[in-house]
């Protein structure tokens, strides 16, 4: 087991990720650095260990940070978060290949790029659209656009478990699985 391979689970104070998708992570420098800094408890361990001359630390798998760390009153605007507001399928077809967006009302038409005015939309979609309105090109969109709120970000991010879980996250993380009796 290398460091490179041993990522650590950041909790915010209160012991909740500070992020679902993408899952807040930190490499194991950044780890060793906050824990050096006093600004993180260690809640777990890898067993792999990295050293110095003068000493030695089990490498960490989950911190939780000793100051909570409000999150943004509102999601940013991004393409990230657009196509986890439309759990990464078209909205106009359900495809999850080839996205991209699409203004509802297009820019020709005086339409902006706002949360208020894009949709996911997969590349064909997005071409047989083309700059006409909605109901022109007999495409709706199966959800109006809208501003999500952080809350409902991370809620459908758990829907996207990321490649790798280390067992020491399970009792901190809480994707959309069936928990053992």
């Amino acid at each position: 087991m290398t460091p490179e391979s041993c990522p650590t689970l950041v909790l915010n104070a209160d012991y909740r990720p500070l992020s679902y998708f993408p899952l807040s992570l930190w490499s194991w420098q950044e780890t060793v650095k906050a824990t050096f800094q006093d600004r993180v408890e260690v809640i777990s361990e890898y067993d792999a260990v990295v050293r110095s001359p003068s000493f030695e630390m089990r490498l960490p798998s989950v911190v939780c940070l000793k100051r909570y760390v409000r999150p943004a009153p509102r999601p940013a605007f991004t393409r990230f978060n657009l196509f986890l507001r439309d759990m990464f399928s078209c909205q106009y077809c359900g495809a999850r290949e080839e996205l991209t967006f699409d203004h509802v009302l297009p820019r020709s038409k005086g339409g902006r790029t706002s949360w208020g005015n894009i949709v996911t939309a997969c590349a064909p979609c997005n071409v047989r659209k083309g700059g006409r309105m909605p109901r022109e090109a007999r495409m709706i969109p199966r959800r109006e656009p809208y501003i999500p709120t952080v809350g409902e970000l991370q809620n459908n991010g758990r829907a996207f478990p990321p490649n790798y879980l280390h067992e020491s996250w399970n009792d901190y993380l809480y994707w959309d699985s069936e928990l053992e009796p």
